[in-house]
């Protein structure tokens, strides 16, 4: 009889590539989308109490396909949408997320992204993300990373593909620092970003707001910026959330709800992620704007 082989960091780095080449088809489709002069979008009535959102016909497109092509590739226990009210240890699931940045994409903006994260559930029968992709079509950049396989970042150009290591930056204070934040349209959980942002004001050499969450957390793991803080991720955000936090996770950076509390990953959170040299400074600041409850329950 056969022995069976322990699954081995190397084998989810190379189930993450597998499903990174099928995630940077999706997003060829998506870009062809993105560039053709017919309406992208329309906003939609649906929670229109809480401002704009979009439905993207290309969001549907991206999740059949996806959906159908991964089957192929390895096992695993079903899509995260659609998985049971009980999940046992062991078990796994993908979560193939919606175009992250949509109003970037609407708006024919490069910093959009599709994402896709494989989470497992441990002997707490808690879930955590294993394998997170991240990938930037408009940009040509691809951010993959898997437990124990530490991160790789892919760039296609013209003249070819570099592949890089992910590493984070070595600032060690908030003095010169370089953040970045984002922030919902909903003005009751946007100000919280933004009284953080001014209570800052010439610590940080520069705060950038570019979006979308997938992407800061991958600009964060390779370096580009010390620390990304947003006061308000919906369940919607979650696989950005996760494919994002395993770049950060296997570049030893740290990624952690405001007060220092883990990632809820089937509720609503404020995140704050860093190189992990400038997070208690940082949380300084953060903790003075507490979560609120009358937010967390709209």
């Amino acid at each position: 009889m056969e022995e069976t082989r322990e699954e081995t960091p190397q084998d989810l780095r190379n189930l993450a590539l597998k499903v990174a080449g099928l995630l940077e088809e999706a997003g060829q489709h998506a870009l062809h989308d993105q560039l053709n002069p017919r309406n992208l979008a329309q906003p939609s009535a649906e929670n229109a109490d809480r401002g704009p959102r979009y439905k993207l016909e290309v969001d549907s497109k991206i999740l059949r396909f996806m959906s159908s092509r991964i089957a192929d590739i390895a096992h695993f226990d079903g899509f995260w949408t659609t998985r049971p009210a009980e999940s046992r240890p062991g078990q796994r699931y993908w979560y193939i997320g919606k175009i992250d940045g949509v109003i970037n994409y609407v708006r024919r903006m490069s910093e959009w992204t599709v994402t896709a994260a494989l989470f497992e559930f441990g002997p707490d029968n808690e879930p955590k993300p294993i394998i997170g992709i991240v990938h930037a079509p408009a940009l040509g950049l691809t951010y993959l990373a898997a437990r124990g396989a530490g991160a790789v970042r892919i760039h296609k150009t013209a003249v070819g593909e570099k592949r890089d290591k992910v590493v984070p930056s070595m600032t060690s204070s908030l003095d010169g620092s370089v953040l970045s934040y984002g922030m919902s349209f909903i003005p009751s959980e946007s100000q919280r970003a933004l009284d953080v942002a001014s209570s800052l004001a010439g610590r940080p050499a520069d705060i950038k707001r570019v979006g979308p969450v997938s992407l800061d957390l991958c600009k964060v793991a390779d370096g580009t910026y010390d620390a990304y803080f947003e006061p308000m991720l919906h369940v919607w955000d979650i696989a950005g959330i996760a494919a994002g936090t395993v770049v950060v996770w296997e570049t030893q950076g740290t990624l952690s709800r405001w007060d220092g509390e883990r990632i809820h990953w089937r509720h609503d959170n404020d995140v704050v992620a860093s190189n992990g040299l400038i997070i208690r400074e940082l949380q300084h600041y953060l903790q003075q704007y507490p979560w609120l409850d009358s937010i967390n329950q709209r």
